[in-house]
């Protein structure tokens, strides 16, 4: 009995992940495809990734520079909209574009007399601009969430990773489980 209960909750390990994954790419797949209102499955889900494209690329024109910087430009100016249109190109920039947030992964000390660390990623080497010198900003991922915590802490408490920030991301989001 043991030994068929060990099976089963390795071949549970085995395809949860598996399934889970395949799933969750299923329903976006479907979402898009009702979205456009394709019948045939990834038909929604292949235009996407294609006007997605052709908008990056017409807009590496220079004419279509201009024009993104201005309406990146009214967009700032309005009150809510600033909000939420500065939050989302901040967190998208933050992982695709030239100023990657998340490339510098660091462990946390909480406390200089103590032996807890946390793994995150420094943000902001200096916040001398709001009136916190000597302190770094660091933001820490919640694992099995896409959410986190950003964390002020001493300079002095936070040394740099050398491993690759794409592992630590995994490593932390998994729970500490994910290898490589």
């Amino acid at each position: 009995m043991k030994k068929l209960t060990r099976y089963f909750f390795e071949g549970l390990l085995l395809l949860v992940p598996v399934v889970a994954s395949v799933y969750i790419v299923y329903l976006v797949f479907i979402k898009i495809d009702a979205i456009f209102g394709f019948k045939t499955p990834g038909i929604g889900f292949a235009v996407t990734l294609i006007t997605i494209t052709i908008v990056g690329f017409i807009s590496s024109n220079f004419l279509a520079k201009k024009l993104m910087n201005a309406i990146d430009s009214a967009f700032t100016k309005l009150p809510l909209v600033k909000m939420i249109y500065t939050s989302l190109k901040n967190l998208v920039n933050a992982f695709v574009g030239d100023k990657k947030s998340f490339d510098k992964p660091v462990l946390v000390t909480f406390s200089p007399d103590s032996n807890i660390q946390i793994i995150g990623f420094m943000t902001r080497e200096g916040l001398d601009n709001i009136g916190l010198s000597g302190k770094v900003a660091v933001y820490v991922p919640q694992a099995f969430n896409f959410a986190g915590n950003l964390i002020l802490v001493p300079r002095e408490q936070v040394t740099r990773l050398s491993a690759d920030s794409s592992e630590i991301m995994a490593f932390i989001v998994s729970g500490g489980v994910a290898s490589r």
